[in-house]
Parts: C-alpha cells; structure tokens; sequence
C-alpha cells in the first residue's frame, strides 16, 4: 500500500508517536504524515466489541467495501488518519505503558489529547517522558490547556465555539427570522488546534534540532478560538464593544455579503473603493459610487442600512450567471454558493487535484480529500490509507526490537 518517494519528503525521518484520537490530534499528525513523518497510530484494542479512534465508529457514512455493504471504517476516520500507522496498546496496564516508554526512546515528537492528569497516572506525562528523553517533543491537546481554572474540564469543538466568542458572531441577527446563534458547519476549533499545533511541533523540532532540547507543547482548543477571533478580536479590544452577529455581511466592509439573484444566490465581496466603483458600472448606477455616502468604504459601513437595500433590489433583477460572468469580467469578487457535489465537481477544485484515491485493503478505491499545501520541490505524498484498526502492530514493534516472543507475551498479557 505504500509507495516510494523519488524525493526525501521534507519530514522523512521524524518519528511521531500519536496517542490522539477524534479530530485536533489527528488532524496534526495527519498534516506532518503528509509531509513525511513517520506516524504510529496507538489505539486502544478491541474489547466487547468496541475499540480504537472512537471515530472509527462515527457514521454512516462508512466506507462501501468490495462486496458493497458498509465496512467498519467511518468516513469520519477516513478523513483525518491517512499516511499513518496503527498499533493496538493498552495504557491502563504497566506492560501498555512500558511498551510507551520504550516506543517514545525512538520517537522524536509524543502527541496525546487525553484530559489533564491522565497521562500522569500511567507515568507518561510530559515531564516523565522530557526526564527520559530531553530530545522529545511532547504535545499535549486539550479543551482548556494544561493550566488556569477549567483546566480539568473536558473541551469538545461545539463548547468551544460558543465559550469562545465564535458563535456570538455567527448567524444571522437576532432581529431577522433565523436569527441568533449558530455554531460552524465544521469543528473548526479542532481543526485550527490540529493545524496550530502542527506548526508549534515543527517549530519545537527546529529548536531542538539546534540545542538538543525538546520541550512541551501546550495547545487548548480556547486558546485557538480566541486567536481565531481575528479581526473581530481585534475590533472588541480596539474599542470595548462586542461585535454583534451579522449573517452574512462582514462587520467591517460594505458590501461583503449573500445577495439574492432573480434564480439563486450569489456572494458579492467587494474588497476597495475601485471594485465597488466597478460594480456601479456593471450595476447601471455609476452614480453610487460618487454618492459621498457611499463613495469610501467606512462610508459605505455607516451608510449600510441605506445602500445594502438598494444593491438588493438592484441584484435580485439579474439572474445569477449574468451576474456572475459580468463581474468576473469586471474583476469584482463574487461567487457562488456551491454545494458539496458542486465543489468535488468544479472544474478549478478538479485541476488543483484535491480529491486523490488511495488503495484500500476493504475496498477496491478509496478517495480522499488532498492536502491543500503544494510544495514544488518535495510534493505531498499518499504513501498509506489510513489504517486498520491494528493493522501494523507485529510491523512496528518488530521494527522497534520485539521479537516474537516478546510480542507473543504482551498478547497473552492482553497488553497489545
């Protein structure tokens, strides 16, 4: 299932030990796998019944095997755990945990996502495995972090979005039907923390590549909320004042919105005075863009309740394609709102090759989403799908010096 790279990849011979599971955590290793890291999926054994990324389980979705009936495998899982390893370990017992300890003497970075304080208890925190190893680096992914009042709280994306501020300026205003708050179609919070802690780890590499020191990572999907609150952020610490929901317009642009079309809807994102200068000419009515209240963008936001009414009317006259085409010709950004079936399918999504198939040992094809990062020199690569539950313990441990016999024990043993 795996192929060879013609170039080193970028992270060829960096060894990740991934104890994480469901989605920050995944997401992280996943992005360094991509690039060339050797990650070792640890996952629970199956027990009764269940075991393993307890995404593994999420669907349906699951994916459709040779004799077209639904695998065991999740699209949920699928989407966050290719190019990796997976080992069967239990932690609960001290031969799980000697088994760690000695994986992590091989390894140059440690991730786990467990609530603070478990690590600990099976002697595999942070500062057991820095005193062991001072070359490790240790990423630890939490809902609060490792420290401050909630730091013993559970975190989950959907508490996230609303404890950090994301939700209160998501949705469409209180006053218009549908409103109030919404949370993102995505568990953006984990995603963010996945790709945060991804840079975080690499950046800790590159100290100890220089020092020989490793250090811990401390990421708290809070923290990446508040971070990702941007220029609303900013906006509230500039002036006081809380940003209130907006739909679909943007807090501090005019017009940066959803506009209905005589067939549809379209998005108008009109980014400088030029571009909304454009747009009047393309509209009809170059006069707006002359108009003083109108003619400057901060204009343009004090006036909105005024001129957003008038762009409505005046857009709701044109089908969308009309719409579209001439603005594009225009370079005014707009676009469409597609769905999914219409992003796999749109001829740029298609070009920039972001969807790959992977074989797969249930199915005859399986296709996955593409990393969006293009290096010129030391491209992406698929080298594995993402794996069965278990599927390469006898290879990794082999690998790492257990014999036969040793591996034969840790079964009896109910360790692995």
């Amino acid at each position: 299932m795996s192929t060879s790279s013609p170039t080193p990849l970028p992270l060829s011979g960096i060894r990740v030990l991934d104890l994480s599971r469901v989605l920050a955590g995944p997401w992280c290793t996943q992005t360094l796998a991509d690039l060339g890291a050797d990650v070792i999926k640890v996952e629970r054994p199956l027990r009764n019944g269940s075991g393993g990324d307890d995404t593994r389980g999420w669907g349906p979705p699951f994916l459709t095997g040779r004799d077209g009936e639904d695998t065991a495998e999740a699209a949920y899982y699928l989407g966050a755990n290719r190019n990796k390893r997976s080992i069967t370990v239990d932690i609960a017992q001290p031969e799980g945990q000697a088994l760690i300890r000695r994986l992590a003497a091989q390894c140059d970075v440690f991730i786990e996502n467990f609530k603070v304080g478990d690590m600990a208890r099976y002697g595999l925190d942070a500062a057991t495995l820095r005193a062991l190893y001072p070359r490790l680096v240790y990423c630890s992914v939490t809902g609060f972090g490792q420290t401050g009042p909630y730091a013993d709280r559970a975190g989950y994306d959907y508490a996230i979005q609303g404890i950090g501020g994301l939700m209160s300026v998501t949705g469409e205003r209180d006053d218009l039907p549908g409103g109030g708050p919404q949370k993102v179609g995505v568990a953006v919070a984990d995603l963010f923390t996945g790709m945060y802690a991804s840079v975080a780890i690499l950046a800790a590499l590159r100290h100890r590549d220089a020092t020989g020191q490793g250090q811990a990572v401390d990421m708290a999907l809070l923290d990446t909320q508040v971070a990702m609150l941007a220029n609303l952020g900013a906006n509230f610490l500039a002036t006081g004042v809380a940003p209130a929901r907006a739909g679909n317009a943007h807090q501090n642009i005019v017009p940066y919105q959803v506009f209905e079309t005589s067939d549809g809807h379209m998005i108008l994102a009109v980014g400088n005075d030029g571009q909304f200068a454009r747009f009047c000419e393309v509209a009809g009515r170059p006069e707006l863009a002359a108009d003083p209240r109108f003619a400057r963008n901060a204009d343009r936001v004090r006036h909105r309740a005024v001129l957003v009414p008038l762009l409505a009317e005046l857009i709701a006259a044109r089908p969308k394609q009309r719409w579209l085409s001439a603005l594009e010709a225009a370079k005014v950004p707009c676009g469409a709102i597609n769905d999914l079936a219409e992003v796999f399918a749109d001829p740029q999504v298609q070009s920039r090759g972001m969807t790959v198939p992977m074989p797969h040992p249930l199915a005859d094809t399986l296709r996955v989403v593409a990393s969006p990062m293009k290096l010129s020199d030391t491209p992406v690569q698929y080298r594995r799908a993402p794996p069965l539950l278990g599927e390469h313990t006898d290879e990794v441990l082999a690998e790492f010096g257990w014999s036969d016999a040793e591996r034969a024990e840790l079964r009896r043993q109910k360790a692995i």
